[in-house]
């Protein structure tokens, strides 16, 4: 019998509790061992909850317990985390976690310290929830030389997004309902602005170019100030608005580009049917071509499955570290300004008074108009580097709001 324990008891530890409990049989024939709840660890009390009779409050009664050998740390954020998970590694025990915000900040540290102590770090429910994607990047994409990963990373902009587009919704609305559905927090800054898809596109990136980027280093932009009437643009020239999070290999010279923001997308585009909470991340290899791995980006169950996953994982190579190419060496960025792409533009006003003027700073561009009353247009540049592009949008009067375009779209 394998004993673990788990660290928090949300809605992810609750989850882990409810997939071993569940599953006991098949995951116990998987891992080739019984697995045991030994504790959880949690601040709060929950009576009348099975959990009471494995329940701790202080968490070195789990790391100082020898019988314990797999640590699952489902309690976010960094710390108390990064200090309990590096406790747990150097005394032996492998770790298991969803916490991207550790695995973004500490996640070389922490692989380097099991290691040292023959131990695993294990974080494949950190990127995507339920989707199986690190575990394949660190072993069956081992052979090629990735040249892009691409995905939609956050189930709550996805949601909003896919409610604008199908429902006719406001940002505000399709927020409010992605609250009232648990599908965002009360305060939703760290999904909306893009701050969460640029920790798992970040780590993502670091283990397949085999680099560190610090997430801090990522362009980072996000949906707030995607309009309904923009979505509904996007419709008319055959796409949808997505937040992309995404990293590619230029080449030699220019090294790697990464950034997260909204990007019109057309129908074509393999993410382009990825809608509601569903996450999908699109993966390019040199020898493989283009590969995707779909499925729920959160949830309770999804990600408890893929840390349960990971707990199996850790039982199967017990007495022995599996190694992860992810060197603390950085991955050469090219700045956002260089990289070459089209944008959509939607102005107010008639397009007959302004098409001289947007011609002068953009040169030849394609028109788009409603027909409806709404005194507006939109426009798509042609292919041009993000700093040229920012120079002539500085000085250009009555626009509303500017997306980029896949350069594979309209």
């Amino acid at each position: 019998m394998i004993n673990i324990a788990v660290l928090g008891y949300g809605t992810v530890g609750s989850g882990v509790f409810e997939v071993i409990n569940t599953n006991r049989d098949i995951i116990n024939n998987n891992a080739g061992e019984e697995i045991n709840i030994k504790y959880v660890l949690d601040l709060r009390d929950f009576p009348g909850d099975p959990v009471e009779k494995v329940l701790v409050h202080d968490a070195d009664v789990i790391l100082n317990d020898p019988e314990v050998r797999v640590v699952v740390e489902v309690m976010g954020g960094v710390e108390p985390a990064y200090t309990f998970v590096k406790k747990a590694l150097m005394a032996g025990k492998s770790v298991c976690t969803s916490n991207k915000e550790l695995v973004a900040e500490h996640g070389t540290q922490l692989l380097k310290t099991a290691s040292e102590n023959g131990v695993n770090f294990f974080f494949e429910a950190s990127c995507g929830g339920g989707i199986p994607i690190i575990r394949p990047l660190c072993t069956s994409l081992t052979a090629d030389r990735i040249e892009e990963i691409s995905g939609i990373l956050n189930g709550t902009t996805n949601y909003i997004l896919t409610k604008m587009e199908t429902e006719g919704w406001d940002f505000d609305k399709a927020l409010k309902s992605a609250q009232d559905n648990g599908f965002a927090e009360r305060n939703p800054e760290a999904d909306i602005e893009g701050y969460d898809a640029c920790r798992k596109i970040a780590i993502l990136s670091s283990l397949a170019y085999g680099k560190t980027i610090r997430f801090e280093d990522i362009y980072t932009e996000g949906i707030s100030r995607i309009t309904h009437r923009d979505i509904e643009y996007a419709g008319k020239l055959g796409c949808a608005v997505k937040l992309i999070a995404s990293c590619a290999y230029l080449g030699e010279e220019e090294g790697y580009c990464a950034f997260v923001a909204p990007v019109m997308i057309k129908k074509e585009h393999p993410l382009f049917p990825v809608n509601g909470v569903f996450n999908a991340v699109f993966v390019e290899g040199n020898m493989l071509g283009p590969a995707m791995f779909y499925g729920s980006g959160a949830g309770k169950l999804p990600t408890a499955s893929a840390v349960v996953g990971d707990v199996v994982e850790a039982v199967r190579n017990l007495g022995r570290t599996l190694p992860v190419a992810w060197s603390d060496e950085k991955l050469k960025l090219s700045e956002i300004g260089n990289i070459v792409r089209r944008f959509y533009v939607r102005m107010e006003g008639a397009l007959e008074e302004r098409l001289s003027a947007i011609e002068k700073l953009f040169g030849r561009v394609n028109v788009c108009r409603m027909e409806d009353e709404t005194p507006d247009f939109c426009f798509i540049t042609e292919a041009m580097a993000e700093k040229t592009f920012d120079e002539a949008y500085s000085k250009l009067e009555g626009a509303l709001g500017r997306i980029r375009v896949d350069n594979l779209s309209v």
